[in-house]
């Protein structure tokens, strides 16, 4: 009689010890030390996160990368009708049509891109997610009241939506007024919807999981079950939707700016403004448009990647 030979592989003797790789030990992580885990090894993570961190050192350290100042028009008798000068050793991008230094405004204009994406990304996400706190909180916990609750606030968020997003910043910019404050608030309110409306699917879904029929067996309050388990493991999606909302809010930042509703000071470097100042003289100094626009495409590119990887390593059908 033949006995059956088992297959080759790590001994179970007591005692022996067993090679494990880094997905046999995911199983012992929690879902953000697991994300973290799967982002260190993404190339494209890394790729977002080089981009991200350059355009954040060039913001932060714009008064120390030049010695001029943003919007100075100190050399604005070197430009004429027909010529805008290139780049020199004083100037290393030549100057713009008002006669400021290019890579002045350009990286002047970093620092302002990211502070109005930044405060109108957080603006949208503390808005939209209270809004989508209280109807998925509600909603969850059933009743008459939860349902008029949950449906009142998503009526509200449906109105939003029905505005195009640029539309709905631009009107709003446009009743506020000629500033960076309207242009903050007009970005942000446009957001509102998509964050509310993610946060509130993802608390009906975690409604409806073993943990929470556990917390109500258990005799837990309803309020407590919501606040402090449903809503902190709801919040991983919208966290990733927030790094993807950064790439937009910086474009649409660059786009109110292009339409006249951005700060009206001319001293402040913003690259929509730029793209704006460029338009008539682009047969002279083409570069005058395309640098901004590269600054802009590759800095909304970095967040996108970012946020892409973040997303699907958040993701238990995309865990390899």
């Amino acid at each position: 009689m033949s006995i059956p030979i088992p297959p080759a592989g790590p001994s179970t003797t007591p005692g022996a010890s067993v090679a494990l790789d880094d997905k046999d030990l995911e199983g012992g992580l929690s879902l953000w030390q697991g994300a973290f885990r799967r982002l260190r090894r993404s190339p494209t993570a890394w790729c977002g996160a080089v981009i991200v961190a350059l355009f954040v050192v060039v913001a932060a350290a714009a008064p120390l990368l030049t010695s001029y100042q943003p919007g100075s028009t100190q050399w604005a008798g070197d430009v004429t009708t027909t010529e805008i000068p290139g780049p020199s050793a004083d100037h290393w991008l030549g100057l713009d049509r008002y006669g400021s230094d290019l890579w002045t405004q350009l990286v002047y204009g970093a620092r302002q891109s990211l502070l109005y994406g930044v405060i109108s990304t957080v603006l949208g996400l503390a808005v939209g997610a209270t809004l989508g706190a209280l109807a998925g909180g509600f909603g969850a916990v059933g009743g008459r009241f939860g349902t008029v609750v949950d449906a009142t606030i998503m009526r509200l968020v449906d109105i939003m939506l029905a505005v195009p997003s640029l539309l709905l910043a631009v009107s709003i910019a446009a009743m506020l007024g000629q500033s960076g404050t309207a242009v903050v608030i007009a970005i942000g309110a446009a957001q509102v919807p998509v964050f509310a409306r993610l946060l509130r699917g993802s608390m009906l879904a975690q409604g409806k999981a073993d943990y929470v029929l556990a917390a109500n067996a258990l005799g837990l309050r309803r309020s407590r079950i919501v606040m402090s388990h449903m809503l902190p493991n709801s919040m991983g999606p919208t966290i990733v939707q927030a790094t993807l909302n950064l790439a937009t809010a910086i474009i649409e930042v660059a786009a109110l700016s292009y339409l006249g509703l951005g700060a009206p000071d001319p001293a402040i470097a913003e690259w929509g403004r730029m793209l704006v100042a460029a338009q008539d003289r682009f047969d002279d100094a083409a570069r005058l448009a395309i640098l901004p626009g590269v600054a802009i495409a590759i800095t909304a590119l970095g967040f996108t990647l970012f946020g892409e990887a973040l997303r699907e390593s958040l993701d238990p059908r995309t865990r390899r």
